[in-house]
């Protein structure tokens, strides 16, 4: 963690995970951030990679592994009392694996036309965004 513009930077990734045509949100269910949609992830810790980082955040949060990993972004978001910096990454369940959320209120499976369905956090709002107007190049067979 460092600093930018007097705040405290937190650094995580965030798993955008596709299956079937659509893709995994979690609804908050805790913190000041309470009830907002969000993609799995969490935390890069000291001396870890931003994919190990996913990988181990979405095994603890939804007790899965992860298939296929692809880098897609990185979110620079200013909240009131921190700078986020979400690495981003397009992900597939691995075979057999089913993303069930431990730590969220709610979880659903989103397909392209219902992005806008839910109240997503600031940060997660600008990958939706992008997402709308790239879900074919992203969600191609052959990235994933």
């Amino acid at each position: 963690m460092g600093t930018q513009d007097g705040k405290t930077v937190v650094r995580v990734a965030a798993a955008v995970i596709w299956r079937d045509d659509r893709v995994y949100a979690a609804q908050r269910g805790y913190g000041d951030m309470k009830d907002g949609w969000e993609f799995p992830g969490g935390k890069v810790e000291k001396g870890e990679a931003p994919e190990q980082a996913l990988r181990r955040e979405v095994r603890e949060e939804l007790g899965c592994e992860l298939g296929g990993v692809f880098y897609l972004d990185t979110v620079e978001h200013d909240y009131d009392d921190f700078h986020l910096s979400m690495d981003v990454f397009a992900c597939t369940p691995a075979a057999g694996e089913t993303p069930r959320s431990n730590e969220h209120e709610a979880e659903r499976w989103l397909a392209r036309d219902e992005l806008l369905d839910v109240e997503w956090l600031p940060a997660d709002l600008d990958v939706v965004m992008s997402l709308g107007m790239s879900w074919d190049e992203v969600f191609t067979e052959g990235r994933l």
